[in-house]
């Protein structure tokens, strides 16, 4: 999609987010892409979190060997993340989210 005029992406941000349980990590990681997605991309993502234990099938389609992971499909290009997303500056880095 193309920009806005005030110069805001009006693409959709998607993720996956791939957790095993109800771990430490894996609960940290939930809240953290939370409070960054609410924080910068305010209703504009998708965030699916997709739990291993109850879903093996996603962890092989998509290839997991770690948990926690984060998946941006969308905008292009496709990011992962591994860990519990505690280092925001990286996170917004790697996913190229503006602050």
């Amino acid at each position: 999609m193309e920009d806005s005029s005030d110069g805001t992406s009006t693409t959709r941000h998607k993720f996956k987010l791939f957790v095993s349980g109800m771990s430490v990590k894996s609960g940290h990681a939930i809240e953290n892409i939370r409070k960054i997605c609410d924080t910068y991309l305010t209703d504009n993502y998708d965030l699916e979190i997709i739990d291993i234990s109850r879903d093996k099938e996603q962890a092989v389609i998509h290839q997991i060997v770690a948990i926690p992971t984060l998946i941006k499909t969308e905008p292009a290009p496709r990011r992962i993340i591994l860990g519990d997303l505690s280092d925001k500056q990286k996170v917004l880095y790697i996913l190229n989210i503006s602050e």
